[in-house]
């Protein structure tokens, strides 16, 4: 005999769903509140965000000046203008073999084209040169008929690398800030708040700091051991523009996974143009074997706290930080996949009933309390 749905059992499982879809709808449009705050505030949110950035990266440096009996204000002003001359002395390093190659490299690229035309010539594709030219001219047409657009292009091509320059000026000014005041404001924070906020808060926002801190050196210093081992690579190959390939695996290192790829790509694809395609394949082979090592060498033991993030969450965050908001949101993709994971975890640990452990036999003595292993209580946390 078949049971019989019980009328008071569904009328209660259909007012819970339905009471768990009304809490779930307002946590979605209170989210969605606060990404429409976020993207009306964002030009003054990014550098805010580029500003916190620069510090967990620079923020070494001016402890240990702390430390030394550095008073606050010199320390900072000595770190911001240091990492000035370093930027800008990259920015040089790279310009100039820049502009003394680009001749050789636009030769190379005319060169690999007029190869892909011959290949694309033969079998099996069999294009001939009056099929090539004509999708030339139509290209060429499309590019005249849509000169408006190209214009509105360039203006705002001239509008973004302004609203850039803006952006780093203004993250530079909030670095020194950060690096200055930044240890005041967890107890000015924690002075703020009521109640249980006042200890929940900074104790999220400590965190947060430590898990973006160790997130920025650790993919600095990996991107760095890339850089050096693909351009000593790519030196010893004789590829032109080593040095800016070399940077640019640095910063893509920022990116997890997807940056590697693209670096990558953009490497083997100036080897083929300049060297052909035998130094193209060695070019891929070294990036391969470096590849490897960083994920199964260097960030094991850089990262060994880690970020507590799987591989497939890494790549999703990427993926849909990079479909939301092109470059940045793949740059900011993982951090805030951190922090997220950050604030979870804290959530789960106050809502959690706590554990008791085996009771304590008599006459065992006491555990020794464990050290103090916490954060450095200079650490910087800005708003």
């Amino acid at each position: 005999m078949s049971a019989t749905l019980s009328s008071e059992k569904t009328a209660a499982a259909l007012r819970r769903s339905a009471r768990v879809s009304l809490e779930l709808l307002l946590v979605l449009l209170m989210a969605a509140v606060a990404l429409w705050l976020l993207g009306r505030t964002w030009p003054v949110v990014w550098p805010l965000i580029v500003g916190l950035l620069l510090t967990t990266l620079t923020w070494p440096f001016a402890r240990f000046l702390r430390r030394r009996g550095w008073r606050p204000a010199p320390a900072a002003a000595l770190v911001t203008v240091l990492f000035l001359l370093v930027g800008s002395g990259v920015i040089a390093l790279i310009a100039v073999p820049v502009a003394s190659q680009s001749g050789e490299l636009a030769d190379g690229v005319v060169e690999g084209i007029g190869r892909l035309r011959d290949w694309a010539a033969g079998p099996p594709l069999n294009i001939s040169d009056a099929q090539i030219t004509g999708a030339f001219d139509a290209a060429v047409d499309r590019i005249e008929n849509s000169a408006g657009s190209v214009v509105n292009t360039a203006v705002t091509g001239v509008s973004t690398v302004f609203s850039g320059l803006v952006t780093a000026i203004l993250a530079l000014f909030l670095m020194f800030f950060f690096l200055k005041d930044g240890p005041r404001f967890l107890p000015w924070l924690a002075r703020q708040l009521p109640g249980r906020l006042a200890t929940d808060v900074p104790v999220v926002a400590e965190r947060c700091w430590n898990t973006l801190g160790s997130f920025v050196r650790s993919q600095a210093f990996v991107g760095l051991l890339d850089a050096v081992f693909i351009g000593i690579g790519l030196w010893i190959l004789d590829v032109p523009l080593v040095l800016p390939l070399a940077v640019l695996t640095f910063v893509s290192a920022f990116v997890p996974i997807v940056g590697a790829v693209f670096a990558g790509f953009v490497a083997v694809l100036i080897a083929l143009v300049s060297n052909g395609l035998t130094d193209a394949l060695i070019v891929l082979a070294i990036i391969i074997a470096v590849q490897q090592l960083e994920g199964n060498v260097f960030q094991p033991m850089i990262q060994s706290r880690g970020l507590g993030l799987h591989a497939a969450v890494v790549l999703l965050s990427v993926t849909l930080g990079g479909s939301l908001a092109g470059v940045v949101g793949s740059l900011l993709a993982v951090p805030v996949a951190a922090l997220v994971a950050v604030i979870w975890n804290y959530l789960r640990e106050q809502l959690s009933d706590p554990q008791e452990g085996p009771e304590q036999e008599d006459g065992e003595p006491d555990p020794e309390p464990a050290p103090d292993g916490g954060p450095d209580a200079d650490a910087p946390v800005p708003a």
